[in-house]
Order: structure tokens, then C-alpha cells, then sequence
């Protein structure tokens, strides 16, 4: 069995991702732009070092923007999709059966502590994790492999032997530098990506178990 899980938090155990791409493109088009799906995804699963709204914007409207009033607004409006969403579908069944296992459970994130804590809070899953490794926790958030190196580090567990569950092509690209096979769950912002490098795409972790991370496992261990 696997060693360890380590989950990423959003678009894999919230799909907080859609509300949170609609608020900015919302202010986009408030000053007569268009925020492209595949142009925004660019920064899922990562801070905006591959690619920042903001700065974007400003160079399409050719001057700076007073950000404070959008930035209220945006956070307001992403928040209030978000706090009516459950986890995604196959989350809490896998949970469930890897406390059952007895198999540590650990979220790695490049959104702050306070934002992934409160929804696990608020959702009723914090008991399910041993932990949670943030951004607050690191130098550099994903694509860098730090986040998962913590989390393995804190876990005391085998990065071979461990599984990543994660949705972004920049948690993928973490997991590979961090040399623990990872199971990708593309959602709507993330699917027109090649995972090249996952051990698994899944459409969903609906019905999807520990036998099948397992298996992984098996096939990806080196031959004697």
C-alpha cells in the first residue's frame, strides 16, 4: 500500500478553482477585457509567478489599477460560490478508507494556511489529514517540488512509496521534481493540458481506492 497520501487542496478536494476564475475574469471585463481559460490557468495550482492577472490586465488597459476595492469584490463573490460547494466527488470515500488503513493523509498547497484550513474546517475534513503543508511553510510554491519534499519530510515516508493527488499541470510538474508518482484529476480549468509524466489521469476519484494506487505502485517499482 501506499505510504502516504498527499492531496493538493484546490480543484482536487474543492473545486474552488471555477469561482475563483470567474471573479477575476469578472474584473477583466469590467475594464472591457477578456480573461482566456487557458491564458488563466497558467497560475493554477502556483502563485502568480507563471502568470499574473493583475499584471496582465494592466498592461491591456495601459496604466495601473487601484486593486484594493477589485480585490475585496473578487475575494467576496469567489467566497460565496465557494462556501456552498461540498468536496469533490470520491474525496471523502478515499479518505475514509485511508484513515481505516491507517495511511497518513497530508495536504499540500500553494494557497495559504487560512484559506485551505478554513474550508477543511468548515467542510468537516481537518480530522482526516495529519497535516497540512502551505504556502505559508515554504520558499517557493509549485512547480518547485518544496511543498511535497515537506510533506514527505514531515510524514517520514518514502517519496517513491507515497502517492500525489493533484488536479494542475504545476502540481504535476512539482510531484515529478519531487520524485513521488502522481495521480493527476484535470477539472474544467486544467483539462486541456498533456500530464505527460502522471502516473494516472483520471476523469474522477469517484470509486477510485487504495487497491488502485497500489497498483500504480506495482507497476511502477523497477524490475529485478
Amino acid at each position: 500500500m501506499p505510504e502516504a497520501l498527499i492531496f493538493d487542496f484546490d480543484g482536487l478536494i474543492l473545486d474552488t478553482e471555477v469561482p475563483v476564475y470567474e471573479a477575476w475574469r469578472k474584473d477583466f471585463l469590467s475594464y472591457g477585457h477578456d480573461l482566456d481559460l487557458r491564458t488563466y490557468s497558467q497560475c493554477v495550482g502556483s502563485t502568480f509567478g507563471q502568470f499574473n492577472p493583475k499584471h496582465h490586465l494592466e498592461l491591456l488597459v495601459g496604466s495601473v489599477i487601484n486593486w484594493s476595492h477589485l480585490d475585496e469584490n473578487r475575494e467576496r463573490d469567489a467566497l460565496e460560490i465557494t462556501h456552498q460547494l461540498d468536496p469533490l466527488p470520491g474525496i471523502i470515500p478515499l479518505l475514509t478508507e485511508a484513515n481505516e488503513a491507517e495511511i497518513p493523509c497530508i495536504v499540500a498547497s500553494s494557497s495559504p494556511r487560512s484559506w485551505v484550513e478554513s474550508h477543511l474546517n468548515r467542510l468537516g475534513l481537518m480530522h482526516h489529514f495529519i497535516g497540512t503543508r502551505c504556502l505559508d511553510d515554504v520558499k517557493h510554491a509549485k512547480p518547485a517540488p518544496d511543498l511535497f519534499l515537506a510533506a514527505t519530510e514531515f510524514l517520514a515516508v518514502n517519496p517513491s512509496r507515497s502517492i500525489v493527488l493533484e488536479d494542475s499541470f504545476n502540481g504535476l510538474t512539482a510531484s515529478i521534481a519531487a520524485g513521488i508518482p502522481c495521480v493527476v484529476v484535470p477539472n474544467k480549468i486544467t483539462a486541456h493540458y498533456e500530464f505527460d509524466g502522471a502516473a494516472s489521469v483520471l476523469p474522477s476519484l469517484e470509486g477510485i481506492g487504495l487497491d488502485y494506487f497500489q497498483e500504480l505502485l506495482e507497476e511502477s517499482a523497477p524490475q529485478s
